[in-house]
């Protein structure tokens, strides 16, 4: 017998699912007996087959009614008021999402609907969303399917729409907002150069502008650019230096909203021997600076052998190439690590590491990356991302659960075919870019979803279990990307530039893409996939949310949840209450330890853990990683350096670290009172780049910024405190 769901979408009728609704139910009461709902599940399934079985279908409100009737009917009385309650849960969140206005045909919750809807749906000349969720994901794969032969292009369109509604894979944001419209500028992130004469960086700036209108972020490197004080040989003044020029990029960001409601971000990156650095290590203590920029440092080999040694460091002018002077290399990354550990910037990026593995160095030389750092890229480069999510690709439940490898090679496949089509259909507003990405067809296919994948297969995130496994499948991930990379240069032919290439040099005769995994942060992509974001931890594992008003009502982690039901007796409002007041189950002592081990949150495990599970899945990953390195509000600018010379020794490629309120008290705490909102910190959409367009008479208590009215919450996008109600 088939179920027919909410969404349309055709599912079998299973025992399990239903006797494991029936116990969770039994147990918000005290019920402890898991043998009696399986008894009673498969008499809901005789009566179902009785009353359904000539059609062979049934509704998910029709099972529903019929799990209620056989409780009543059997006297279980107090069972079945808890499951009524759960069903008018559900319908409650039913409504919510229908006075959205969006027809949800794919069947995803109420926070994932609301994040399709603010940056993804098509909407119509009056404002108003124009098409489905199934829509948009059609759309999209209607677009990138015209890639394909005519012959198999209805096959590869299905293909590419099934991986997204079932949430196995989503592509980056841009790809979603603009497939198939006006704007058909698809990639998620550029590069651009940043030369040393006054027409070239009016000229770059301008250019830069144009992507950004069209919704790219943009990165920089300011190496190039001479010191503050330096000669200008065509008049009598001197040089303004790098760190006066970042102003121009920053204002010109504040010109264009994009696509999907989010403002142009930037990432400038400059050389650790430029002698501007100092400078450039404090161009965002105040915190508020440059707030469409993020900033890292480019570090060599060199360098942090020179901070081991508590050697001298050279700073070199680069427009004549002469030693301006010499300083401490150990003081230089402490003054770094001082600053990150005062509000998270700068970052680290390991330029030696990432030049070792340039796919076409015969081409260029990679001097910066992307705006969250895990792309390295040419100038004039870009690259589009997408991101499987893990935890859509584990079979079996409870203590039977393991990775369904069948099942993400298929998604993998797939993954690869939709990223390379991105680059044939993408419509680049500039032809230098168009010039340079066809010349190499990089992509980006990672991860989300990682830390709900090990919660599914019982594994805490800070274990060596952990640690194993994001090697196994990542090394996976990685092989079968290249095959398919490899399998398409057969069938479409290489790259433009593989000769030469480190392709070329490895003994391929055939590959279609320069490069093929990044692993990327997936800000909105996540959570519209309700997935945990790239490859972090869980940030908290309950908040509060205001429902109707009024009513401060526990969120917490659905996956918690059922472990915590299927201790008997252990289940209650109360602790419900008490693990959204703190966000993290680790003080919960009446939880047991095998549930509290594997329900880590980012701020319980140590650093040096955060950094292992950046090196092991950089290890198999083409271009770099993003991943925020948690550290405890009282952490020392010493961890910091520790966090660092870590990752260098680990082989990274890069490297940020945030410290628990170092900007002020935040709101995104493990422990906060029930009338603030919990969020992760989030660099990939660039939050602090937005500006409130409905500005409150109020500033915000934490960085003095005026606070946004949005849907009854008052927001900072200075910081992120937020306050509903």
């Amino acid at each position: 017998m088939k179920v027919i769901k909410r969404s349309d979408k055709e599912q079998v009728l299973e025992q399990e699912k239903i006797a494991d609704s029936i116990f969770l139910a039994a147990q918000d009461v005290g019920g402890t007996d898991d043998k009696l709902a399986q008894s009673l599940a498969k008499q809901v399934i005789t009566k179902l087959d009785k009353q359904y079985g000539r059609i062979k279908k049934v509704s998910s409100a029709e099972i529903g009614d019929m799990v209620e009737r056989v409780l009543l009917e059997s006297g279980h009385y107090k069972t079945a008021k808890a499951y009524i309650l759960n069903r008018e849960k559900k319908r409650q969140v039913e409504a919510s999402k229908r006075a959205l206005g969006v027809n949800d045909d794919v069947g995803l919750t109420l926070n994932a609907l609301t994040v399709a809807k603010e940056k993804y749906l098509l909407r119509d000349e009056e404002g108003e969303v124009a098409e489905t969720v199934g829509g948009m994901f059609d759309r999209t794969a209607k677009f990138l399917a015209t890639a394909e032969p005519v012959k198999t292009r209805k096959v590869w369109l299905e293909k590419f729409a099934g991986v997204m509604k079932e949430q196995r894979f989503i592509p980056g944001g841009r790809t979603l907002a603009n497939s198939g419209t006006k704007n058909n500028q698809l990639a998620n992130c550029f590069v651009m150069p940043m030369p040393d004469d006054i027409e070239g960086i009016f000229e770059s700036l301008k250019e830069s502008s144009i992507l950004k209108k069209y919704g790219g972020a943009v990165g920089f490197t300011f190496g190039h650019i001479r010191p503050k004080g330096d000669k200008v040989s065509t008049t009598s003044g001197a040089a303004a230096g790098p760190v006066a020029l970042m102003q121009l990029v920053n204002d010109a960001s504040d010109i264009y909203l994009q696509a999907g409601k989010r403002r142009s971000g930037n990432m400038v990156t400059m050389p650790i021997t430029h002698p501007d650095i100092i400078d450039f290590i404090h161009c965002k203590e105040s915190g508020n600076n440059f707030p469409h920029i993020n900033i890292s440092i480019s570090v060599t080999n060199k360098f942090i052998e020179a901070v081991k040694k508590n050697a001298e460091w050279e700073l070199i002018n680069p427009r004549t190439g002469k030693v301006t002077s010499r300083v401490s290399a150990r003081g230089l990354m402490e003054e770094a690590a001082r600053m990150a550990w005062k509000n998270g910037d700068p970052g680290l990026i390991f330029i030696d590491e990432i030049e070792k593995y340039n796919p076409t160095p015969h081409v260029g030389p990679l001097e910066t990356v992307n705006l969250c750092g895990e792309q390295p890229l040419l100038s004039y480069e870009a690259c589009n991302l997408g991101s499987i999510n893990l935890a859509t690709h584990v079979a079996g439940t409870n203590g039977d659960s393991k990775v369904d490898y069948k099942k993400l090679e298929e998604t993998v496949r797939i993954a690869v075919r939709m990223l390379d089509d991105v680059v044939s259909v993408c419509e680049y507003p500039l032809k230098k870019v168009a010039d340079t990405v066809h010349g190499n067809r990089k992509i980006g296919l990672g991860v989300m979803g990682w830390a709900d994948m090990l919660v599914k297969l019982h594994v805490a995130y800070d274990s060596k279990d952990a640690l194993k496994l994001a090697e196994e499948v990542m090394k996976f991930i990685q092989k079968i990307g290249h095959e398919e990379s490899e399998k398409l240069g057969k069938e479409k032919g290489n790259f433009p530039n593989f000769k030469g290439s480190l392709w070329q040099k490895k003994g391929y005769k055939h590959f279609r893409n320069a490069t093929v995994i990044t692993i990327a942060p997936t800000g909105t992509i996540s959570m519209m996939a309700g997935a945990s974001s790239g490859i972090e931890p869980h940030f908290a594992l309950a908040y509060f949310r205001k429902s109707m008003g009024q009513y401060n009502l526990p969120e917490v982690n659905s996956d918690l949840v059922k472990a915590i039901k299927h201790v008997n007796g252990l289940y209650s409002s109360d602790l419900m209450d008490e693990i959204a007041r703190t966000g993290s189950v680790m003080g919960v002592t009446v939880i047991p330890e095998k549930i509290r081990k594997v329900f880590v949150t980012a701020m319980d495990i140590k650093p040096e853990t955060h950094v292992e599970m950046l090196a092991a899945f950089q290890k198999y990953t083409d271009n770099a990683v993003s991943k925020t390195i948690n550290l405890p509000s009282d952490a020392t600018v010493e961890d910091v350096m520790s966090a660092y010379m870590m990752a260098a020794e680990l082989k990274c490629k890069g490297i940020t670290v945030y410290r628990d309120k170092s900007r002020g008290e935040q709101v995104l705490n493990i422990g906060q009172s029930a009338n603030k909102v919990i969020r992760q910190p989030d660099n990939s959409e660039n939050q602090r780049t937005r500006k409130p367009e409905n500005q409150s008479k109020e500033s915000c208590p934490e960085c003095g910024n005026k606070l946004a009215l949005e849907e009854g919450c008052k927001k900072c996008y200075g910081c992120g405190y937020s306050v509903c109600g």
